[in-house]
């Protein structure tokens, strides 16, 4: 009876050691793939960095205290239009000084060219008015004194008394003429000058800084970059804003440089961006590489594309995916990318025949994001091995599992 229980406990354990023994004598389940003809777009995949296609960043000229904020980010704005405005301490006083020095410079050039000072002239004016008044009264007197020597009513020293005080008086005349006349130099007139202009270039050198003060933009845009803040203190040369065009953007794609060669300018673009899932940009290649540069562990060229931007919703600096679509195939033979495998004996594929995988070289042509044209080495229909956690060997028999 003990014995009748102990096989009838056995059994079951007995046909799951059968069980196992026999799957694991089963050939491994492999998944295959296809061969087929399809129309193959060949990409080149890569990432790049959106930019402005023409932008502006707006520095401030003087130092100051940014006291009114105009503006924000993703505003457009208008050539001139005012972004910011600082607070300069004694700029007004700087001009009120310099106009003030304008105002004197000014009169005294106007004194000058009137001549010289009113006080001065009408002195000069007078003294020569009543000096000339003398002269006549003396040249008569003169006169009569010379006719009576000539009758003898008169003595010489008396005639020559009188031409002495004549001579003297015409002397008095003459200085006061030169006076006059030397009273404005023309050394006079180029310094008063030179202190208008130097007083004018103060006051245009003061406003110049009142208007710097009030930041503009010096183009026509969108603000895409605000780096400054209410109440901040700013050097000359500190940054403001950026303000770009950004209805059409200019994207820096990185190719590798095996892949530079299937580039060529006017080759289609297509932009998407993960933070905006199922939206795309459609551009054009505007511009291959100049030079080959390191990217992180890459060798790369820097390839332009322009693209529409009509809503704005990429902005300057964001990092995005691109596609540049080499080639249209019609009719291409493909396999899946991941089919391909690669092995000391070269490139291949491991093909589905009389219940065994067998290797196969192959040569591929283009290459679209999942797929890859197989020119020679299979033909349409045949079953090609995807990876598999199994480690494959040519002629080895597998259960085919198509996805």
């Amino acid at each position: 009876m003990k014995r009748r229980h102990v096989l009838i406990l056995l059994a079951p354990l007995a046909v799951i050691l059968v069980w196992s023994f026999a799957k694991k004598n089963e050939p491994p389940e492999v998944p295959f793939a296809k061969v087929k003809r399809e129309t193959l777009v060949s990409t080149l995949a890569s990432n790049g960095k959106v930019e402005p296609l023409r932008y502006a960043s707006v520095r401030v000229d003087t130092a100051g205290l940014v006291v009114e904020l105009l503006v924000k980010e993703g505003q457009r704005v208008a050539q001139g239009a005012e972004l910011a405005k600082l607070s300069v301490p004694g700029l007004a006083a700087q001009l009120a000084t310099a106009q003030v020095r304008v105002e004197q410079a000014r009169a005294e050039l106007a004194v000058i060219e009137r001549g010289g000072h009113r006080t001065e002239l009408a002195d000069i004016d007078a003294n020569l008015a009543r000096t000339r008044l003398d002269r006549e009264a003396e040249q008569r007197e003169y006169n009569a004194l010379h006719r009576l020597e000539e009758k003898q009513a008169a003595t010489r020293e008396e005639v020559e008394s009188a031409r002495g005080k004549l001579r003297q008086t015409e002397l008095e005349i003459e200085a006061l003429d030169r006076k006059r006349t030397v009273l404005v130099g023309s050394t006079d007139r180029a310094v008063a000058e030179a202190r208008l202009r130097e007083a004018e270039a103060e006051v245009r050198l003061a406003e110049r800084r009142i208007a710097d003060s009030v930041v503009r933009a010096p183009m026509g845009g969108v603000v895409y970059g605000l780096p400054v803040r209410l109440g901040a203190y700013l050097n000359a040369g500190d940054p403001v804003a950026n303000i770009g065009v950004l209805d059409h953007l200019r994207v820096r794609i990185y190719i590798d440089e095996p892949e530079l060669g299937r580039v060529a300018a006017g080759l289609p673009v297509n932009i998407t961006w993960d933070a905006s899932p199922g939206k795309q940009w459609q551009g054009t290649v505007e511009q291959l590489p100049t030079q080959i540069q390191p990217l992180g562990t890459r060798q790369v060229g820097e390839v332009l594309c322009t693209i529409e931007n009509p809503g704005r919703e990429l902005i300057p600096g964001t990092n995005v995916n691109a596609e540049i679509r080499a080639s249209v195939i019609e009719n291409a033979l493909t396999i899946p990318k991941e089919a391909m495998r690669r092995d000391t004996n070269g490139t291949g594929v491991f093909a589905f025949t009389g219940g065994a995988v067998h290797w196969r070289p192959v040569k591929a042509g283009s290459t679209s994001i999942s797929r890859v044209q197989i020119l020679e080495g299979v033909t349409q229909g045949d079953a090609v091995a995807l990876p598999t956690s199994s480690t494959l060997h040519d002629g080895q028999k597998v259960t085919p599992v198509y996805p």
